[in-house]
């Protein structure tokens, strides 16, 4: 112990450091991962406004349509209806 503390024919004190610099360097490549969404690619996060994977619902899926722009408010009523009709509303009727 004497050899690390003296400098005497080893390394000396300053391989203490050597843990601290390793910490930094795993802490600057998590942070950089994180911050370049590299969980989106394996499937966490959000998804893009038109990604209409399986499991969306129908109703979800034209409200995200007509909030694009993609649909205007005439076919979203149409498709509305059609929709309440083949998947029913929960809570009973609107009108």
């Amino acid at each position: 112990m004497t050899t690390l503390a003296n400098g005497y024919g080893g390394p000396g004190p300053w391989i203490l450091l050597f843990p601290l610099f390793w910490a930094a360097a795993v802490a600057l490549v998590v942070t950089v991962l994180r911050r370049t969404g590299w969980r989106r690619r394996i499937g966490h996060g959000p998804r893009p406004l038109g990604d209409t994977r399986l499991g969306d619902a129908p109703l979800a899926v034209l409200g995200r349509r007509f909030a694009s722009g993609e649909i205007d408010e005439d076919e979203y009523w149409r498709r509305l209806s059609v929709l309440e009709e083949h998947f029913g509303r929960k809570g009973g009727d609107a009108a």
